[in-house]
């Protein structure tokens, strides 16, 4: 089982970064955080690096059945999102799969939040 689904967009960098908050809001989601990883690796070790973004994504609803269903479970919270370009100029964007994520945990209730979850951020990477 692979941990994310990803998709390479006919974009650029910035332009998917919309296009994929767009597509969040779309399916309920906002974005609580948004960590550059280029800057962050550029200030903090002055090494360069390709563009890439985490978008971190909450849908308040699940979130709070989540919460309820298992109290650690803001450990694996919001969900990732990531938007990069590669090398070749290519930009992917790929969201977590949030059933593979919390396979470790023994809790049918959070196992249905879950798969909810990952149809819903699946449905965003199906159409960007």
């Amino acid at each position: 089982m692979s941990y994310h689904f990803s998709k390479f967009v006919d974009l650029g960098f910035d332009e998917a970064i919309e296009k994929t908050i767009a597509e969040l809001k779309e399916e309920g989601f906002g974005v609580l955080t948004e960590i550059d990883i280029k800057e962050t690796l550029k200030k903090k070790l002055d090494v360069d690096f390709r563009k890439y973004r985490i978008l971190g994504a909450c849908n308040p609803p699940n979130a709070y059945k989540a919460l309820q269903a298992e109290g650690h479970i803001g450990l694996m919270l919001p969900c990732n999102v990531i938007v990069q370009e590669h090398e070749n100029g290519k930009v992917e964007i790929s969201a977590v799969d949030p059933v593979a994520s919390m396979q470790a945990i023994e809790n049918k209730e959070l196992g249905e939040v879950a798969d909810t979850v990952r149809g819903m951020l699946k449905n965003v990477i199906d159409r960007l």
